[in-house]
């Protein structure tokens, strides 16, 4: 998605009439969502830079300039783009235009600065490697820039920025290799800058390139459970971008300080779904492996665990791999710092006890932290499905006191999933009721969230696009019995809905890799086997637990299934204090149907069992077609909507 584009003689011919901002801002606000006035102080003072470096007749005036295009599966937005021919080959350059005036060095984090933002003094990283994991991402996820052979070519404008003759931090040398992928070029550099467009863009292309790269066709990112294999071969299969690569070189910091000091480290990354917390973990244990640091994956849910090891069992051996992913009950014995680095995912579930009848140890976040001189927990407290779920950000820091160990907190906030839209979950926060958010008709991007009236077509539509590459699904609340004869069997069905004819399994319980199975899109999943991972696609049954009644979304414990242990003791709790009972059982429901809404990269899909959440959830839908009236790709959304209404 591209909010402006033009030729490079209409560009600047807006730039003359002080036309740019106001066209800028009225594509974004339909296209994107609401404006940051602070955004649009930069567009207009950087635009003013980028049309003097344009004033030039040997950049040709039929090239196309393209202002803030959103990167594929992600929230980022390059700032400029300028496309053209260089010989016969299209070219694309990238320019990542910056505010910044100072600049700190950071020693020992590859590629990260420290610069000046509205909350003071922040790492954030350097800005040519910004520009070049920019260009590599879309390289990576449009099929057009690839098919074509387009080549990109990155690089940073500090406009503001005045050269230090002696040491200047912005291009010491540790950024070396970063800038010769990405030039930087500061204030006074016009010239040098119109100098790199020249040599890139020798002829123009009419925008034929931005069209190239706006309507492509995005592949299918690389998922982790695919990759990993050759992560661990020493490949990088996943660019880590802004506070992903600040909070990886924070990691291998503490790991380092710690060994050297005999400091225990604890570092804890907040982040909500999609935010690339797995992403993350796993770069973290194949570069702590790589340096030959003892490390371990850690999470309570064995689905990702299973996965990963699977993926992995086909190129290394199998004691190896299991010796890298652990469940999060495996340290209760463990001797104090035995392991350099623990890395646990989905910390927010982990158990205070550990066994199968919760009767050994003490409690699992302390255990880990005693048995690591490295503890690293990545932690979205909205994602606590259980009443065992004990793991949070006050038991981290409580045992961190005890420990005496040093703690640092970290947050994780652009959004990787969802087609990159921050907004969607927070509006999915907001329909559920979880909390007020600015998005209460706003998904923020494109998005493909539809409401069915039978869950055979939902079934269906799922099925048709699960052809493509196998990575569409089917999950349900769970609110139906896995009965035990029925296990092994997809025949078998668990969830029954008479009224629509509808019938299907359960996943299946001789298998631990439903969510990469060839044959998985003809049984549902539930919390415990979707949950930390993704699929392009989820079609999502919202049971009784969840219905909609005088203006409030409501939930009831009761109409979960027997079978269901995630609000075990939930009863006996209701004798001895019903508002916390009721509270936590409350928060458990609304948690498990954000989790399993916000699985799907590019949409999901759902069917409420109650009429009126139905209807509920189709009026917010509305409202927000209301708001995007003029966005195109609400348009077939809500006709799709529609045609479903008739059921």
């Amino acid at each position: 998605m591209i909010v402006y584009e033009a030729t490079k003689s209409d560009f600047l011919e807006d730039v003359f009439k002080d036309e740019l901002v106001q066209n800028i801002c009225d594509n974004y606000e339909s296209k994107v969502g609401r404006i940051n006035q602070s955004e649009v102080r930069s567009w207009d003072n950087s635009m003013q830079y980028m049309y003097r470096v344009l004033s030039d007749n040997d950049i040709p005036s039929d090239a196309g300039v393209a202002i803030e295009f959103k990167i594929p599966y992600t929230s980022k937005r390059v700032d400029l783009l300028i496309s053209g021919y260089e010989e016969e080959s299209g070219a694309v350059v990238v320019v990542e235009l910056k505010q910044w005036d100072k600049v700190e060095k950071i020693d020992n984090k590859e590629a990260i600065v420290k610069t000046a933002f509205k909350n003071g003094l922040t790492e954030t990283t350097h800005p040519s490697y910004q520009a070049w994991s920019y260009a590599a991402l879309i390289e990576d996820y449009n099929e057009n820039a690839q098919k074509e052979n387009l080549q990109l070519y990155p690089c940073a404008y500090l406009h503001n920025y005045l050269h230090q003759k002696e040491a200047d931090p912005l291009t010491d040398p540790i950024y070396e290799f970063y800038i010769e992928q990405a030039p930087v070029f500061l204030k006074g550099d016009a010239p040098n800058l119109r100098d790199f467009i020249k040599r890139h863009i020798q002829t123009g292309d009419q925008k034929k390139n931005l069209y190239q790269i706006e309507k492509g066709k995005i592949r299918p990112s690389k998922s982790l459970q695919d990759s990993l294999n050759n992560m661990l071969k020493g490949n990088r299969e996943f660019v880590m971008i802004d506070e992903q690569k600040v909070v990886f070189e924070s990691a291998l910091q503490l790991a380092n300080q710690a060994l050297r000091t005999k400091t225990k480290e604890v570092l804890v990354i907040e982040g909500g779904p999609g935010t690339g917390k797995s992403v993350l973990a796993i770069n973290l244990l194949v570069e702590m492996t790589n340096r030959g640091l003892v490390s371990q994956y850690v999470t309570k849910n064995a689905a990702p665990r299973n996965i990963y090891s699977t993926k992995l069992k086909q190129d290394f051996r199998k004691g190896h791999i299991d010796n890298l992913f652990k469940g999060s009950g495996s340290y209760v014995d463990a001797p104090r710092d035995e392991f350099d680095c623990l890395i646990v995912d989905e910390a927010h579930r982990l158990n205070e006890k550990s066994g199968l009848f919760s009767h050994l140890g003490e409690n699992q976040t302390k255990e880990i932290m005693a048995s690591s001189k490295l503890a690293i927990y990545f932690i979205d407290e909205r994602q606590r499905v259980t009443l065992k779920d004990a793991g949070s950000m006050n038991e981290i820091q409580r045992f961190a006191e005890a420990e005496g160990a040093n703690l640092t907190t970290m947050k994780l906030e652009s959004q990787f999933r969802c087609n990159g839209s921050d907004g969607f979950l927070a509006w999915v926060d907001d329909v559920l009721q979880i909390r007020e958010t600015a998005n209460t008709h706003d998904m923020g991007a494109s998005y493909d969230f539809r409401v069915y009236g039978d869950p055979n077509e939902l079934k269906n539509d799922i099925m048709k696009l699960n052809e493509n590459n196998n990575k569409a699904r089917m999950l349900a609340g769970y609110c139906w019995n896995w009965d035990k004869e029925g296990k092994a069997d997809s025949d078998y069905h668990d969830v029954v809905l008479e009224d629509f004819g509808f019938a299907m399994s359960w996943n299946l319980g001789n298998t631990d890799t439903w969510a990469i199975d060839q044959d998985s899109v003809n049984e549902i999943g539930c919390i415990h086997t979707a949950q930390g991972l993704e699929f392009d696609y989820v079609g999502v049954i919202i049971g009784d637990d969840l219905i909609y009644r005088y203006g409030e979304v409501i939930t009831d414990s009761t109409k979960r299934a027997k079978t269901d242990n995630s609000l075990r003791g939930i009863k006996k709790m209701q004798k001895e204090d019903p508002e916390k009972a009721a509270q936590l059982a409350d928060e458990i429901i609304r948690n498990t149907y954000r989790t399993l809404l916000t699985r799907g990269q590019k949409g999901c899909f759902i069917y409420c069992t109650d009429k009126d959440l139905e209807n509920y959830f189709r009026e917010r839908l509305e409202k927000v077609s209301q708001d995007y009236e003029e966005n195109e790709f609400f348009k077939p959304m809500m006709e799709v909507a529609e045609k479903k209404q008739r059921y």
